[in-house]
């Protein structure tokens, strides 16, 4: 989940203050995401990767994450970004799971509701909401794709393996956008270190631990667990960035984790 939160700031950082444009700072991404898994794998195996089928949801879903991820926040406002992608991928992990068959209990309900409504007063923006529906629709299919691409992850024996082939069979998809819809900002060195950055270390390896994780939480534990990212988020941001945190966004984080530890800790048992 620190991952996931840095992600978001290192994409915020890099396109929100004119470093890099969306289609630049997706490709580089993917594209360094690429190389440092491709070197990871190679030195595990001692031998040059070999293909492997593409598993088209995984890099379907994937690339609508990096690109509709990167192109909406060029005009939405980063906290409605982010109750939008995190709740569409609630929503979408939840129903690839009762589609399966699979009954959550209660208080896994509960536990979403309430970190829900924390992260809507989390991230709700506090001036006046200009909703560019354009930008809707990319962030809504970000979290579409990234809510498939982590349910195909539950199958997953490989996590190293099937992150790198995910990452090489995205490539030129993303490539095909760059040249389709060229970024009118010239990237800087900053705005170009920002995208390999979240392309090498918080994306390449956060997914391929992603990866690793799901087989063992599941989709509806793993739809749980990403709503702390925007809190992570938050601390980061005061950390490293030092903004200010209010009182009402620590309560609001406060339920997130709350909500999630509600669904999540598992119940004891009573004595017969």
């Amino acid at each position: 989940m620190m991952a996931f939160a840095a992600n978001s700031l290192l994409n915020r950082l890099a396109l929100a203050e004119g470093e890099i444009g969306p289609s630049g700072f997706a490709a580089i991404r993917v594209a360094t995401g690429v190389l440092v898994l491709g070197v990871l794998l190679a030195a595990r195996d001692r031998r040059f990767p070999r293909p492997t089928k593409p598993h088209m949801a995984a890099v379907a879903g994937l690339t609508m994450y990096m690109l509709g991820f990167s192109f909406a926040y060029v005009s939405m406002d980063a906290g409605l970004g982010a109750l939008i992608l995190f709740a569409g991928v609630q929503i979408t992990m939840f129903v690839g799971a009762l589609m399966e068959g699979e009954r959550p209990p209660a208080r896994r309900w509960a536990g979403m509701f309430f970190a829900m409504a924390g992260l809507a007063i989390l991230t709700y923006p506090a001036g006046p909401v200009v909703l560019d529906t354009g930008a809707v629709l990319l962030m809504a299919c970000a979290a579409i794709g990234w809510g498939a691409y982590s349910l195909v992850g539950r199958g997953v024996s490989d996590p190293l393996k099937a992150t790198c082939w995910n990452f090489l069979y995205s490539l030129p998809l993303v490539l095909i956008a760059f040249l389709l819809w060229p970024d009118v900002t010239k990237p800087s060195g900053n705005g170009i270190a920002l995208a390999m950055l979240s392309g090498g270390v918080t994306s390449a390896m956060g997914y391929a631990l992603w990866y690793y994780l799901l087989p063992t939480l599941g989709a509806i534990k793993g739809a749980l667990a990403q709503l702390s990212a925007p809190a992570i988020a938050l601390g980061i941001s005061a950390l490293f960035l030092g903004e200010i945190i209010t009182w009402t966004a620590m309560l609001a984080a406060a339920m997130i984790f709350v909500g999630i530890a509600i669904g999540l800790v598992p119940r004891r048992e009573r004595n017969r």
